[in-house]
């Protein structure tokens, strides 16, 4: 038997920040995104010698050891232990011996979501091997549970519920657990032009996400007015580009994003970089009417939205950054499992 299973990265087209406690808790965040064609993927197959054997082909990093109730967390692959320690622990109850293969098209700290994408995934082989009944609100909540409770790795709530629902999603935040995803029913042929002009740029570098959004949590703790005043206005944000995505008004969404970016900025230090900044205002002389850096910000990718054909030159500009750009397409399903 052979189980597999694949989970769609997401882009944060608005409000990126606002799904992140202490913001979403007290204020209620509101995010705009939409999964595109790249992947986590897992397989699992079960064994009976009473061994675990983990392979994460992308991080060509393995594991081999008996089984047990809970696996330690050492710092090796202590995200997928602390998936198999909850699985454990609320589910079979006891001990499970099978080998899990994992992989992801984006590398750590590329701003894609890939680690939750990666918890999404997994989580969704071990429910269709166990055959756990399991829906997408469930699988989402339990997902956010294992990275930012049970193994406490900062970061927000989009994440998980992009990856199990997948499609376009404005999605609401509400205190620490109620969360709302509205799929919005936008047309195929707008979508089709926002992935031909929305640039997806890789600045072959990467950043500690952790870091970043630990700050910008400090600073919503002491109510700093700059980082609050921000966090509004990407609120804000994801209105107005759900707005600009069901109308078809994809020339005004570079406009949407630079408005963003401006306030992304202020929440916390790390978000940008002189070398960030110089890439942006690159993409902008070239003809780019927008753009952010994707995820909690400080390098991965970055995303410019090129209207007309600008976006060829756009291309031509960022070469001498040494980065690279990346094709992709838009996807309208999230988690999926099956078995062989």
């Amino acid at each position: 038997m052979i189980v597999r299973s694949k989970a769609p990265l997401r882009l944060g087209l608005a409000g990126g920040g606002t799904d992140v406690s202490p913001y979403s808790d007290l204020y209620g965040g509101a995010i705009l995104n939409a999964t595109i064609s790249m992947y986590a993927y897992a397989t699992i197959i079960p064994r009976n010698d009473g061994k675990i054997i983990i392979h994460a082909a992308d991080r060509k990093q393995m594991l081999d050891i008996p089984s047990k109730d809970v696996l330690d967390p050492d710092g090796n692959l202590d995200l997928l232990k602390g998936i198999y320690n909850r699985i454990v622990k609320d589910y079979t109850k006891k001990p499970l011996s099978f080998e899990l293969h994992t992989y992801v098209d984006a590398p750590p700290g590329s701003g894609l979501g890939s680690s939750s994408t990666l918890v999404v995934a997994v989580l969704g082989a071990f429910a269709e091997w166990l055959h756990i009944p399991l829906g997408e609100y469930d699988l989402a909540h339990l997902a956010y549970g294992i990275e930012r409770i049970d193994l406490k790795m900062a970061g927000g709530k989009q994440d998980q519920y992009a990856a199990t629902f997948g499609g376009v999603n404005f999605m609401e935040f509400y205190g620490e657990d109620k969360v709302i995803v509205n799929p919005l029913r936008v047309k195929e042929d707008f979508l089709d032009e926002l992935a031909h002009n929305l640039l997806l740029y890789h600045t072959e570098t990467s950043r500690i996400s952790s870091e970043i959004i630990a700050s910008q949590s400090k600073n919503v703790q002491e109510k700093n007015q700059t980082t609050l005043e921000a966090m509004h206005r990407l609120k804000e944000q994801s209105i107005m580009m759900k707005e600009c995505l069901l109308k078809g008004d994809l020339d005004e969404i570079g406009k949407i994003l630079d408005f963003g970016w401006q306030y992304k900025k202020n929440m916390a230090k790390g978000i940008t970089n002189p070398h960030i900044d110089e890439i942006y205002e690159t993409a902008i002389k070239s003809g780019a009417s927008g753009g952010k850096v994707s995820g909690a910000g400080g390098g991965g990718f970055m995303f410019f939205y090129c209207p007309g054909n600008t976006r060829n030159q756009v291309i031509q500009s960022l070469t001498k950054f040494g980065g690279q750009t990346k094709r992709y397409d838009f996807t309208a399903n999230g988690l999926r499992t099956w078995s062989l």
